[in-house]
Formats: structure tokens, C-alpha cells, sequence
């Protein structure tokens, strides 16, 4: 059975810090790409920020470029976002998707990813 469990969310004033861990499960992991997206309510889905586990490329949107980190530990098949310096408006609930980058086209940001987990929430007060 796929599965991406996300982790590591909760509430933190503006500055502070996060880290967010996505525990993956029941697929080649090493062969995947790996995307953090995240979602405010009522507002569009938005690309974080992607790494590919087979060369370790990374991959940032433009608003969180500098601040955040993605990092991936193979050894047990986990992506972190690591998000420094977080402002009111990363607020979201933050999800994990993963494919294989071997068999998309399209750009990390397109959201088509085959699997996603069930999203963390992030809360950042000003």
C-alpha cells in the first residue's frame, strides 16, 4: 500500500520555524520526485518547492526561495521541509505528493503527482 504520512505542523509566531517531515511508503522511493504543495482555505493550490531523490535537485517557489529547505534522507525514505522565517501568509495546509519523474513532462509545479498524503497544517500568527 502507497503511502505519504505528513508531520510536523502546528502553530508558531511570525519568525519562528517549522519543520515538516513526509514518511513514504510502498513504492521505489529513490526513483521518485518528491513536491510539497500547500493550500489556504479558499484560495488556489500552490507549488513549495520539490526535490527529485535520484541526483538530490531542488526545486523552490519564488515566495518561499531563501527561507525554506528541502531535503531528503533515502535511508528512510523521508522528505523534510525545513521553513525558516515563516510569515502570516504561508498559513496553509501543506501537502506531499510524489511521482516519477521519469514519466512526466511536465513541470515539478504542474500538480501531477501520483500519490498524496493527507496534509499537515501550518498556522503562522503575526
Amino acid at each position: 500500500e502507497v503511502q505519504l504520512v505528513e508531520s510536523g505542523g502546528g502553530l508558531v509566531q511570525a519568525g519562528g520555524s517549522l519543520r515538516l517531515s513526509c514518511a513514504a511508503s510502498g513504492f521505489s522511493f529513490d526513483d521518485y520526485a518528491i513536491g510539497w504543495f500547500r493550500q489556504a482555505p479558499g484560495k488556489e493550490r500552490e507549488e513549495v518547492s520539490c526535490i527529485t531523490n535520484s541526483d538530490g535537485s531542488t526545486n523552490y517557489a519564488d515566495s518561499v526561495k531563501g527561507r525554506f529547505t528541502i531535503s531528503s534522507d533515502n535511508a528512510k525514505n523521508t522528505v523534510y521541509l525545513q521553513m525558516n522565517s515563516l510569515k502570516p501568509e504561508d498559513t496553509a495546509v501543506y501537502y506531499c505528493a510524489a511521482r516519477d519523474p521519469r514519466l512526466y513532462a511536465s513541470p515539478w509545479w504542474s500538480f501531477e503527482y501520483d500519490y498524496w498524503g493527507q496534509g499537515t497544517q501550518v498556522t503562522v500568527s503575526s
